[in-house]
């Protein structure tokens, strides 16, 4: 395992009626990105995230995105510096809000993250140096490259991500609804416990109060969080909880495709076959390859398929990825019947 256990220390967030009346969900990119990357450079693929550990690992060293400012930034395990998870100010924030509250960091809040961060590896690496000394400019050398990083391995996947996390927040914002928030905490996860309005948590390493955080929660479903609990704590900001989101066990599984012949007789037996292709997201090349169509051809298919908003598309390195987008997973449902 590339995380690190946690120590039996219990921290107790108390809340007001305030604190639960400004208590909510929100998907963020950058959840996903920090415990994504932590995936990919553990020497063995986690077993839920494998076939994508696979698929985009070589991507990923192909573009250099392996050694550059997020290897140094996000350590094997550990502590991972708060300024990369801004508090989401509504609940889907795009990945370029999120960059752009990173880059408009403090410089304060910069500097005494990475000094905790060094307290930790005891040392920091050049780039880092670099950072500490100068956040303003480096900051936007760092978020070009999260953004490089997140077009090679989160991008061609979000439609699917995306809809794990949404079904989680629907399904917790049903049992809050339905059960109440002492019900929905306490089955939220292992280490958490409603008890006299407070929320406990065992296991964590660092310290939460309603002292030391702002008001309110944030409650964040994450793919990539695979068992403990993830929080940061930067008042005023409201406190934030990324937890493991239901459904991510089956998230890479294939999904067999049917009832494509009606949907050929829509969109044409050449579209349809490239979208029963892109389970994985894949490049022009890689798609002539398996479907015996020419370079060109798949070109062009995909070109109309990406007007009509069922492809997207998303620059690797020197290659650009195709992937199905929502639209067209919702499409491939509907003719499955």
């Amino acid at each position: 395992m590339c995380e690190s256990s946690e120590v039996a220390i219990q921290a107790e967030l108390t809340f007001s009626a305030s604190d639960l009346a400004q208590m909510r969900f929100a998907v963020s990119p950058m959840w996903e990105i920090t415990p994504g990357f932590r995936l990919l450079t553990c020497a063995a693929p986690h077993p839920v995230h494998r076939r994508w550990v696979e698929q985009v690992r070589p991507r990923v060293a192909a573009a250099g995105l392996d050694g550059g400012w997020l290897a140094e930034l996000i350590p094997p395990a550990g502590y991972v510096p708060d300024f990369l998870n801004p508090a989401p100010a509504g609940p889907a924030p795009t990945l370029a809000a999120e960059l752009a509250a990173i880059r408009a960091a403090p410089v304060d809040r910069v500097r005494q993250d990475l000094d905790h961060l060094r307290h930790h590896q005891g040392d920091l690496g050049p780039r880092l140096r670099a950072l500490y000394a100068d956040p303003r400019r480096r900051l936007v050398r760092l978020t070009e490259e999260i953004e490089a990083y997140w077009e090679t391995a989160l991008a061609p996947y979000w439609a699917r991500i995306r809809a794990v996390l949404d079904a989680d927040v629907l399904y917790r914002a049903r049992q809050v609804a339905e059960r109440g928030v002492g019900h929905f905490f306490n089955e939220l996860h292992g280490s958490v416990r409603w008890d006299d309005n407070a929320l406990r948590l065992v296991r964590k390493r660092r310290t939460l109060s309603r002292g030391t955080a702002g008001a309110g929660l944030l409650l964040i479903p994450s793919a990539f969080t695979t068992s403990a609990l993830r929080t940061r704590v930067t008042p005023p900001d409201p406190p934030q909880l990324a937890y493991p989101a239901r459904g991510v066990g089956a998230l890479w599984e294939p999904r067999p495709v049917s009832g494509t012949a009606a949907l050929a007789a829509v969109l044409g037996r050449s579209r349809t076959l490239l979208l029963t292709e892109l389970e994985a997201p894949a490049s022009t090349t890689e798609l002539a390859h398996r479907t015996g169509l020419s370079t060109a051809g798949v070109s062009q298919y995909l070109t109309a398929l990406r007007h009509a908003g069922l492809v997207s598309a998303h620059r690797a390195g020197r290659s650009v990825l195709y992937a199905r987008t929502a639209a067209a997973e919702s499409v491939l449902a509907a003719a499955a019947g």
